[in-house]
């Protein structure tokens, strides 16, 4: 079996579970993951990154924080 197949056979994988992928992306579970996950990287971020910079930071979390989770 190939690239070419395995890529093809993830394809058409994704495609008949595309409804549940969809689900677990936006269920409660992945809300409480992402928020860990997020809140702990616009921290690193603030103590890394210039003042100037944290309203961007928190502009990029709010945009990831929309697509993941259901909230």
């Amino acid at each position: 079996m190939g690239l070419d197949d395995l890529i093809n056979k993830g394809k058409e994988l994704f495609t008949q579970k595309k409804d549940k992928i969809d689900n677990a992306l936006h269920s409660e579970q992945a809300e409480e993951i992402s928020d860990k996950v997020l809140d702990a990287g616009v921290n690193l971020a603030k103590k890394v990154a210039p003042d100037q910079f944290d309203s961007t930071v928190d502009d990029v979390r709010g945009n990831i924080d929309k697509a993941v989770g259901n909230e």
